[in-house]
């Protein structure tokens, strides 16, 4: 994640290019996101947030960069990025805290 708004941009091109291929998958796909960070009991940054540790556990740096942007947007703080980085290296170990200090990173640039 060397140029992170670049990685950023390159990360939503794929993922664009992709939904030209598959576009009935793709809407399909953009339903469920749709509906699953829409504010409810939890803040649309606070789900944003569970994408971040989520992703950060499961060592996507695309998908790390794509939720730290939407969490940030929706008014995310570092501290609360902190707080669930911290929950994803209790569930990812080692592996997490890799990914972790790198979707730190990526929040401080994209700032």
């Amino acid at each position: 994640m060397a140029d992170t708004a670049a990685d950023l941009a390159a990360a939503k091109a794929r993922l664009g290019a992709f939904a030209k291929s598959a576009p009935v998958l793709m809407q399909g796909f953009a339903a469920i996101s749709r509906q699953a960070t829409q504010a409810g009991g939890f803040s649309a940054a606070q789900k944003e947030l569970v994408a971040v540790a989520i992703s950060v556990a499961k060592g996507c740096e695309d998908c790390i960069l794509y939720h730290l942007d939407a969490a940030r947007r929706h008014g995310a703080t570092e501290s609360d990025l902190i707080e669930a980085l911290e929950v994803a290296v209790e569930m990812g170990g080692g592996p997490a805290i890799m990914y972790a200090s790198k979707a730190l990173e990526a929040f401080r640039k994209l700032a």
